[in-house]
């Protein structure tokens, strides 16, 4: 019998870049009910993410919202120093209880959320970084002007990308 492996599922360039698995992993339900504290089994979620990239799984798409930080922290305690695995997370959301979000788009907060993802995954520049939504009480060009300010950081190593919003209008803004 054949191992599994994604490789199968064949590669892209992550901007143009960066060759990853059509196959990622997303880390969203790694943690408690509403995706909202530890999980049950902390245990399984470890082997489970170190089995993903046994199988060849080189993605893993997370958010400091996942937890909050949950998400983050097991995958360093996994899978740190990420050797041939890109780790992609998100900010732009506040989570007051489990299966609640809110949007938060104030650069102060967008700043600080960055820097806390990088200690969390134990990096120094996150390989992507996405705003989860744009905040509607925040004017837009005050958000993009905080996610252009952590690429002049050079905080996120080949670009800032976009989550649950038209790919469009990042890319006008920035």
């Amino acid at each position: 019998m054949a191992t599994a492996n994604v490789a199968h599922s064949g590669e892209f360039l992550l901007g143009g870049k960066l060759g990853i698995h059509r196959l990622g992993y997303g880390a969203m339900r790694i943690t408690g009910p509403g995706v909202c504290g530890e999980p049950a089994n902390r245990a399984a979620v470890l082997r489970t993410l170190r089995r993903a990239c046994e199988l060849g799984i080189n993605f893993i798409d997370t958010a400091d919202a996942y937890g909050p930080d949950v998400s983050e922290l097991l995958i360093r305690e996994a899978l740190h120093p990420y050797a041939g695995v890109v780790i992609a997370t998100k900010g732009g959301q506040v989570r007051p209880g489990p299966d609640q979000w809110i949007p938060l788009g104030r650069p102060e907060y967008l700043l600080q959320q960055v820097k806390m993802s990088l200690r969390h995954l134990g990096l120094e520049q996150l390989p992507l970084w996405q705003l989860h939504r744009i905040d509607p009480k925040v004017p837009r060009d005050e958000q993009f002007g905080a996610i252009k300010s952590m690429l002049d950081a050079d905080w996120s190593r080949f670009w800032v990308g976009t989550g649950l919003h038209c790919p469009d209008a990042f890319s006008r803004e920035i």
